[in-house]
């Protein structure tokens, strides 16, 4: 992965597309980033990411907001961490956390299932013309080379989120033998982790992989498949009665 400084200054950012114009701004508020100010840092992860997050959609912009990303998550800055915040503001992911999340998500966004979607849909042409999801798909394996340390971080906060963010970059053939290694770490976090959404990104990637999980599963998880499974039938029956009717609850999609 290029410096940082190298993306920012090698980037032609203002012929960039973003969600409602072109990437211009993008430099001056992705070298905030790394400001020792956790306020100032946190104000320019909101700017930065909203330019580029929009309804799942890859961006021009996207793919170098991702180097960046990548090439600043072991910055001396990120890595300290945010204890320095004043005791007195409201509590907030960690910047390392916040920028994993963003990875992670916009990995899912350009994974092998949202590809199959849209073949479905727009033809099996669909990578050739969308030349912003295939550059993203193609940096996988060096968005994953920046995560991957951090799948042992102290921090059970990084780590999960960690593991998250590699999972879909994992889905590379390149990246086929760092499956196992990311199993362990599912495990690890099945054993351990609350949060919903990581058990089920933990859960499905091990079943995608061929793993046993009825072992893994705890009471929630099982609720948690059975409330999607029926979600999903609703979804299903609503599409086949052409959209009429409705859901006994707001779908997880």
């Amino acid at each position: 992965m290029p410096h940082h400084r190298a993306i920012l200054e090698g980037t032609d950012w203002a012929s960039l597309a973003t969600v409602c114009g072109t990437g211009g701004s993008l430099p001056t508020t992705l070298a905030r980033f790394i400001d020792p100010d956790p306020v100032v840092r946190t104000a320019a992860v909101d700017d930065a990411l909203r330019e580029v997050t929009h309804q799942n959609t890859i961006y021009e912009a996207t793919v170098p907001v991702a180097c960046y990303v990548a090439a600043v998550l072991h910055h001396p800055v990120i890595a300290a961490g945010d204890s320095g915040t004043d005791a007195g503001m409201p509590p907030h992911r960690p910047t390392v956390v916040r920028l994993l999340e963003w990875l992670g998500d916009t990995a899912y966004d350009a994974d092998d299932e949202c590809v199959a979607i849209s073949e479905r849909h727009c033809g099996e042409g669909f990578l050739d013309e969308d030349r912003e999801m295939r550059a993203f798909r193609e940096l996988r394996p060096a968005l994953f080379s920046a995560v991957r340390p951090l799948l042992d971080h102290d921090d059970a906060q990084v780590r999960e989120a960690a593991f998250v963010a590699a999972v879909p970059l994992a889905e590379h053939p390149a990246l086929a033998t760092h499956r196992a290694e990311l199993v362990g770490h599912a495990r690890r976090l099945l054993a351990t982790g609350t949060d919903r959404h990581h058990r089920d990104r933990a859960l499905d990637a091990m079943k995608a992989w061929g793993h046993d999980t009825g072992d893994l599963e705890n009471a929630d998880d099982i609720a948690a498949r059975e409330r999607y499974a029926r979600l999903k039938a609703e979804r299903d029956s609503w599409w086949a009665a052409g959209g009429t009717g409705g859901y006994s609850e707001s779908p997880p999609f």
